[in-house]
């Protein structure tokens, strides 16, 4: 009788565990997926030059690091959308890759295009890499880190 009561409850710790496993791989999977697509919306923004979702999806302490390395705060980065200075022809990520702990994420992903104009310049075409970092605050993911890395040449 005690084999048989342990076998039991091996068994319903086995099941429990299998159960929990399945339903937080279920959560988790479908936060990275809201994540890719709040990232794929942040990009049409961008290209769309629509700074009301712009600002929303970035936090008020947002960063970009550029591939030159310079440090952009969301103002400045945002403000040089809104001026022209800066402007996305197109942006398509390509499979974005999410690492969820907690309230925050980590996206990487390879650009499939990339096209980047600086008033009427060519800044850059063709991928870039780009590693960020998401918080969820409020019950709202935002954007709060972002570096962008790649050769830059016309």
């Amino acid at each position: 009788m005690p084999a048989c009561r342990a076998l039991f409850v091996f068994a319903s710790v086995f099941v429990w565990c299998v159960v929990v496993s399945c339903a937080t791989t279920r959560t988790n999977s479908s936060d990275a997926e809201h994540i890719r697509e709040i990232e794929r919306q942040r990009l049409r923004s961008l290209v769309d030059v629509d700074l009301n979702t712009a600002r929303r999806l970035h936090s008020e302490d947002f960063q970009l690091i550029n591939p030159a390395g310079a440090p952009l705060t969301g103002e400045e980065y945002l403000g040089a959308l809104q001026s022209g200075q800066l402007d996305y022809v197109a942006w398509d990520a390509g499979e974005i890759t999410v690492k969820l702990f907690g309230n925050a994420a980590v996206i990487r992903y390879r650009d499939n295009r990339f096209d980047v104009n600086s008033g009427s310049n060519v800044v850059h075409r063709g991928p870039m890499y780009h590693t960020n970092l998401y918080e969820r605050r409020g019950g709202q993911w935002q954007i709060v880190w972002s570096q962008a890395s790649g050769i830059i040449k016309p």
